[in-house]
């Protein structure tokens, strides 16, 4: 007898239909195959699924057992097929009469029969929601991800049995009620303020104007200025995510199984990686590409810290994701893209000890060290960063000084969300969300300049040497310092102001 059921398969950050096809066979020595291009958690899914049929009171047939996963040419990965394989063999083998060809089932299986959470519960409910599935079946733990997508009826399973007993009709599941996703809370509670930095004004102005532009920035400075601190308060002054933004974030961290028990990731990412991070950890890949750091820290932040350290390949592996917003990996098996559109945010020494150019210390480095250790950063990745900022040692007296009034994040923030509000209804005709990722032929549309900016501009360019790509974001960033004051056409003083983050000497 041969029974059909629903599944699905993640693919980059979608899902797409597979049919399970279970054939038992009346004739043929006892056997159970899986084909359709499985990978080892699929095929170990025989022994998970032969034990869950029996722990659950069912009988497991003692003849062929076929299962297909089609379309055959597409590889299955994960323990996500065990519920529908499972769910097969007792529709083939008479144990279950029901019609469920309406129905998406997925879940991981252990040996005494109960559900496990998998990954991409979102983004295979979504699938099932688009193309016209009447409900699906999910472990019970990803149930809450699931329930911000509407007009699908979700049913938590915590074991086969349970399964069994809804679909013959002994007792009923209930189906979970969809949760208003727009409505959640924006309230966050952050572990760092701008209240609690002292000093380093300047750079305080650098990052609300990277926050209220998305803008990409580095900060440079000696050893115990404040550099990793400030970065970290970044998160605190950054816009609220729009409803769009929530759901593209969530679905990357449901596919990537750092959802845990969120119902949604509300909050603008901060990733942090170490500079040991290989080159697939924080662009991603693998045999079967999985997302990596510049794409979980989407529509947030990526922090590099001790910039330098990082190997050289790695670091130039993040050329392209910033210049496109997007990281695409061909394999064998096919091309995937996943976004990256996240503010990259680096920090590092002037030298190995740390001390160049610092008033306090004398720097120990021989020039050739210096020359050394400046190059493992290219000129064509520095390039790329908008912000180029100063961080100076703070003084003893701003530290024990009690009477500085220093302004909260919430305040920052405020004049940063107006900005981005601005940003907002300028690009709404277009897939644009903020002025860092306007290009060459936007800015001519979005940014226009008088002939005083234009002058200004042009005495910079044979000034500092400028790239064509400096020249551009210049103009962004110029558009941007306008935004925070609220005025619609950019002036020489922005200009002015934009110029003041190049570093003075372009590569």
């Amino acid at each position: 007898m041969l029974a059909k059921v629903i599944s699905a398969a993640v693919i980059g950050l979608e899902a797409v239909p597979i049919e399970v096809e279970v054939d038992i066979a009346a004739q043929g020595l006892p056997s159970f195959t899986i084909v359709g291009l499985p990978d080892k958690a699929v095929e170990e899914a025989k022994e998970r699924v032969r034990s869950a049929i029996r722990n659950s009171g069912a009988d497991f047939p003692a003849k062929r057992i076929t299962v297909n996963l089609a379309p055959a040419d597409l590889p299955k990965e994960g323990p996500s097929y065990d519920l529908p394989i499972a769910l097969g063999i007792l529709i083939a083998s008479g144990q279950l009469n029901r019609d469920i060809a309406s129905s998406v089932f997925t879940g991981e299986l252990s040996l005494d029969g109960r559900v496990r959470p998998v990954n991409g519960a979102l983004v295979q409910t979504i699938m099932a929601k688009e193309k016209k599935f009447k409900e699906i079946f999910l472990p019970s733990d990803n149930t809450t991800e699931a329930a911000i997508v509407k007009n699908v009826d979700i049913y938590p399973l915590s074991s086969l049995k349970s399964l069994f007993f809804h679909l013959s009709g002994q007792k009923l599941l209930e189906k979970i009620e969809p949760i208003d996703f727009e409505n959640l809370s924006l309230t966050h509670v952050f572990d760092y303020d701008m209240k609690d930095v002292k000093g380093q004004q300047q750079t305080k102005r650098a990052l609300e104007i990277a926050a209220a532009g998305g803008h990409n920035i580095l900060l440079k400075g000696p050893p115990g200025a404040g550099k990793t601190l400030l970065a970290r308060t970044l998160p605190s002054i950054l816009p609220s995510l729009t409803f769009e933004e929530m759901m593209e974030v969530t679905k990357i961290y449901s596919i990537s199984g750092l959802l845990k028990k969120d119902i949604a990731i509300n909050k603008r990412p901060f990733r942090a990686p170490h500079h040991t991070t290989s080159l697939i950890g924080l662009i991603g890949g693998g045999t079967n590409p999985r997302p990596g750091e510049i794409t979980l820290a989407h529509r947030g932040v990526l922090f590099l810290d001790e910039f330098p350290e990082f190997p050289r390949s790695v670091l130039e592996s993040l050329r392209q994701p910033i210049e496109d917003n997007v990281v695409s990996i061909s394999r064998a098996k096919g091309k995937t893209t996943f976004p990256a559109k996240c503010m990259l945010v680096a920090a590092q020494n002037p030298c190995p000890c740390g001390y160049l150019g610092d008033n306090t210390h004398d720097c120990s480095c021989a020039p050739s060290q210096i020359i050394r250790y400046q190059k493992k950063v290219s000129g064509p990745l520095l390039d790329r960063i908008d912000i180029h900022v100063h961080v100076p040692a703070v003084k003893v007296e701003k530290l024990t000084e009690d009477k500085e009034i220093i302004e909260a994040s919430e305040s920052i923030r405020s004049r940063v969300q107006l900005a981005r509000n601005k940003q907002q209804k300028r690009y709404k005709d277009t897939a644009i969300a903020s002025n860092a990722e306007l290009n060459n032929k936007s800015i001519k549309e979005f940014c226009a300049l008088s002939e005083d900016c234009l002058t200004l501009l042009r005495t910079a360019v044979a000034k500092f040497n400028l790239s064509g790509r400096s020249y551009y974001r210049v103009i962004k960033l110029s558009r941007t310092i306008a935004d925070l004051e609220d005025t619609e056409d950019i002036a020489p003083k922005h200009i002015a102001e934009a110029l003041q983050y190049r570093p003075k000497q372009e590569a």
